[in-house]
């Protein structure tokens, strides 16, 4: 039963034209900064060594998963029929899902509505709150917004139930093979190189570079690509991050496409061991600052048990960091929508729990130099 969740390889003109972009080379994508290790097999062999064992058995936090049941707000359809007032409005479903009202187009972010993340229950992640929406709660969707292939973003039953909607499909190179193998007809499925841009209705969405990798397997590890993306409206501009660890070239995604109203940067499921494939939240106040943010929701955390860490110890640091830069930080409730013309959410929803510092358990990624983040002042972005 869990064989169709693996997907498809792309084969064809898809696969020929996978293998004509810049970030394709000796039979997969690249990153634009080279990890720590030699390649990502390489890197998942250190995630299991016993550095990572050792971390596993004695320093994982004892407050991983929730504890007692997780605040949410169950949604219907019916709560959206009114327009936003200011042309945008967010609503967090939990880790990377966010709905996403722009000049009157419904947009979905790596949707995953399931109760488990992976191929299959026993194989996965459960979520530690159900979905506050499920699909046919969900308003009428537009456009699902793809960021990479791995199961926490691209969900198998989650696309299943979208393929019986009329939502158009963005996604990076070679992930469309994906979605076709799963019912969706070619002629909904739009994919992306970076940098490349798609028009809908007045949008324009833009892949931009990520430093993450992709697979649904063992044996297609980076053969699809990887993408954050560019919403850009009339009057609103958003960025999601997707997955990805700190690299010099946020900085050209602020310059080139910002600045951005509203930033959703991943937050969450770090560690020492995979420093090159996540951000960890400091580097992620780091990003939002590179991109020309405004307004951060933190995304990617409070969902599934992926990482080491407590729960509730990404949200507590990014909170710690925006404080320190005077980052504007958004922290919804799941299932909570708000605008920028309002007060920004800013409850703490979640339990108070113990959780590491930076100073304690330092997330730092390989590849940016002698100055490390500092890379921001250096290159004219400087301070808020």
């Amino acid at each position: 039963m869990a064989l169709p969740a693996f997907g498809a390889r792309a084969t064809g003109p898809r696969l020929e034209r996978m293998q004509a972009s810049p970030q394709w080379r000796d039979g997969h994508f690249h990153d634009p900064v080279p990890r720590g290790a030699p390649s990502v097999y390489g890197y998942l062999r250190r995630q299991i060594g016993w550095a990572a064992i050792s971390d596993w058995l004695f320093r994982g936090s004892k407050h991983r998963i929730p504890h007692e049941p997780v605040t949410y707000l169950e949604r219907s359809k019916e709560e959206f029929d009114a327009e936003p007032r200011s042309g945008l409005r967010l609503t967090w479903l939990g880790h990377s899902t966010m709905l996403l009202e722009l000049d009157g187009v419904r947009l979905l972010t790596d949707p995953v509505l399931n109760a488990f993340a992976g191929p299959m229950q026993v194989m996965g992640q459960r979520r530690f709150f159900p979905s506050p929406m499920a699909v046919d709660a969900l308003p009428e969707t537009d456009l699902v917004v793809l960021s990479h292939d791995h199961y926490d973003h691209l969900d198998y039953p989650t696309i299943l139930a979208l393929a019986k909607t009329r939502a158009k499909f963005i996604a990076p190179l070679g992930v469309g093979a994906h979605l076709e193998a799963w019912g969706i007809e070619p002629a909904r499925i739009t994919e992306l190189d970076w940098w490349e841009e798609h028009r809908f209705r007045g949008l324009t969405l833009t892949a931009t570079p990520a430093r993450h990798f992709s697979g649904r397997g063992v044996t297609d590890l980076e053969h699809t690509l990887w993408a954050g993306i560019a919403i850009a409206g009339s009057k609103h501009r958003v960025f999601y991050s997707g997955d990805t660890a700190m690299f010099p070239g946020l900085t050209d995604i602020g310059r080139r496409l910002g600045p951005f109203d509203i930033t959703l940067i991943e937050a969450g499921a770090y560690s020492r061991h995979w420093a090159d494939i996540h951000l960890g939240p400091e580097q992620a106040v780091d990003a939002h600052r590179m991109v020309l943010g405004d307004v951060m929701v933190p995304v990617h955390w409070g969902l599934f048990d992926l990482a080491m860490h407590g729960w509730t110890e990404p949200i507590e640091r990014v909170l710690v960091a925006g404080q320190k830069h005077g980052t504007r930080v958004a922290t919804p409730r799941p299932g909570e929508s708000f605008e920028l013309d309002g007060p920004l959410p800013s409850q703490r929803w979640w339990p108070d729990l113990p959780w590491e510092t930076a100073e304690e358990s330092p997330i730092v990624s390989t590849g940016m130099g002698e100055t490390g983040v500092g890379l921001l002042e250096l290159d004219g972005v400087g301070e808020e």
